[in-house]
């Protein structure tokens, strides 16, 4: 039986009884829970499999809701807010002491967004507590992007994925932080660099940290596939090496390829990066 619903009234019911539901966003499905039921935040862990030192992203519903886990909003953040929200970019900022540490793996800082999906915030405004929602997949895997790959990955182990149809942007949200008054990326993804500058000014680049990571993303190996994958710059002189494999290929836009391969795919056949990007993870 397919747990895949597009019944918002039992994806409430099983959140309120501190159940995961998956949940559909812009960026990717995320495995949602009660930020403040233990039990809930502990089986996306366990369920994930994912290391509880690694911090889960809070969402809420409108920028209001703010309050009830943030201690304190730099001036740049506000102006981040409330130009990218509801949007792929989340906010990691002080939070308030009622924020489990769990959720923060101990750390004084909450990462914080709105998702621009209407199920999704209609889900939000009827509960009264925000959801940490990390991407529904294993640990280390390729992100979700349709209610079906989260069903291939999950089955039975939990309750429910509430379908809203594929994620429109494709690939995770932008994570900004702030060092004393310095905007800092933690994670690259649907906003980009140059947006984010353009109205704060410089950013600092710090995505990666493999032992006390600031945010969601900054291991070195995440959202991999379980497939050996070579980022090329010479397609037909790499195929060369695999001649003997089954190799498939992504193609940004279309083009032919004079060596023999089991598959294409192509990401944007008119070249729209953010069309390739919503593609992606699926192809």
């Amino acid at each position: 039986m397919s747990i895949i619903s597009k019944d918002l009234e039992k994806a409430i019911s099983l959140l309120q009884n501190e159940e995961l539901v998956a949940i559909p966003t812009e960026t990717v499905y995320g495995l949602a829970g009660n930020i403040f039921s233990e039990k809930a935040i502990r089986s996306i862990f366990a369920t994930k499999e994912r290391p509880f030192f690694n911090p889960l992203i809070v969402h809420i519903p409108h920028a209001d809701a703010l309050n009830a886990v943030v201690a304190q909003v730099p001036e740049k953040a506000k102006l981040l807010a409330h130009t990218f929200w509801p949007g792929p970019l989340t906010l990691v900022l002080k939070k308030k002491a009622s924020v489990p540490d769990l959720i923060t793996a101990g750390k004084e800082t909450v990462a914080v967004r709105i998702p621009d999906h209407p199920l999704t915030l209609q889900l939000l405004q009827s509960l009264d507590f925000p959801l940490a929602a990390p991407s529904a997949n294993p640990f280390g895997s390729i992100s979700p992007t349709t209610a079906e790959h989260v069903e291939r990955y999950f089955g039975s182990k939990i309750k429910m994925v509430l379908d809203g149809g594929p994620c429109q942007k494709g690939i995770e949200s932008t994570i900004v932080g702030f060092e004393g008054e310095q905007p800092v990326v933690y994670r690259l993804g649907s906003v980009s660099i140059e947006d984010i500058e353009d109205l704060i000014g410089n950013v600092r680049l710090t995505t990666h940290n493999e032992v006390l990571p600031q945010a969601p993303g900054m291991l070195e190996r995440h959202y991999a596939p379980s497939t050996k994958t070579i980022i090329s710059e010479n397609i037909e002189e790499d195929l060369k090496q695999f001649h003997s494999l089954n190799v498939g290929i992504l193609l940004y836009t279309d083009r032919i390829i004079n060596s023999p391969v089991k598959s294409k795919f192509i990401l944007s056949s008119s070249g729209d990066i953010n069309e390739a990007a919503r593609n992606l993870y699926a192809s």
